[in-house]
């Protein structure tokens, strides 16, 4: 969905943009088929059986071979999953959501629905615009410009969620705790603080892929080295998990307390 788009029927999930939208796309890629199609964001203008049917229709005509969504809520993905199950449609097999060290609220409902009912997540700002890169030490006191946070910085309004503020971090002191770990966990392996951060989400079992960002041949090889043959020891993410920790709200912290204290939690 694109917000300045000023037709209607130029943005959005309706069936009509959809089936206009794979044909453009079709087109511009020169191709038959497409092996994933996304919806970027949930659109609460349009039914989401009329947006449901559309995507399958595309999958049975052979332009789109698998479905699946970005940036919902726990509630939404779960609706997509059962009223699609509920119509005996076409499963959707992805979620492509943000999820770094810096963005551990995914864990709360989406990373969990994920897991039971069968979708692999692809996490988007793994990085979190460079502050999981190794690209920021404590005495700075503003951004390097050839980041996406100093660009981030240079203009207002320009702050995003995959390239925050520069203050942000630079004032949490829980974020230099985090830095300090992962320094050290990438210094035990000889390998980069990027790679560490990724190598992190490339070892959670819900997590099929990663989304990556570069500029340079040289960052691409930094990334890829994420997933060269090694992993990181379950003492060195359980201390990334404890560094990275953010305080669970009600209704998810009370829920995890009455299970754990019955005995009755999911392995």
């Amino acid at each position: 969905m694109d917000p300045t788009q000023q037709d209607p029927n130029k943005r959005g999930l309706s069936r009509h943009h959809i089936l206009n939208s794979i044909d453009g796309s079709l087109r511009r890629l020169q191709t038959d088929y497409v092996d994933l199609y996304q919806i970027h964001c949930w659109d609460d203008a349009v039914p989401l059986e009329e947006t449901l049917m559309a995507l399958n229709d595309l999958v049975r005509a052979g332009k789109v071979r698998y479905v699946g969504a970005s940036n919902v809520t726990g509630w939404q993905l779960q609706k997509i999953v059962d009223i699609g199950r509920t119509m005996g449609l076409n499963k959707w097999i992805t979620l492509q959501a943000q999820y770094s060290l810096l963005c551990r609220w995914t864990e709360w409902e989406l990373v969990e629905i994920c897991r039971r009912e069968g979708l692999g997540l692809l996490p988007w700002s793994p990085l979190k615009g460079g502050w999981l890169a190794g690209k920021f030490t404590r005495d700075m006191t503003a951004p390097p410009p050839d980041t996406r946070v100093g660009w981030a910085s240079e203009k207002e309004g320009r702050k995003m969620q995959s390239h925050p503020d520069f203050q942000q971090y630079a004032n949490s002191e829980q974020f230099w705790a985090l830095d300090e770990v992962l320094r050290s966990v990438a210094k035990e392996h000889g390998k980069s603080v990027a790679q560490v951060s990724l190598r992190w989400l490339l070892q959670k079992d819900v997590v099929s892929s990663v989304i990556i960002g570069v500029k340079t041949l040289q960052q691409l090889e930094d990334n890829m080295g994420a997933a060269d043959g090694w992993e990181l020891t379950q003492q060195q993410m359980d201390d990334l998990d404890a560094a990275s920790a953010v305080e669970i709200p009600y209704p998810y912290e009370m829920v995890w307390r009455a299970n754990k204290a019955a005995g009755r939690q999911r392995p």
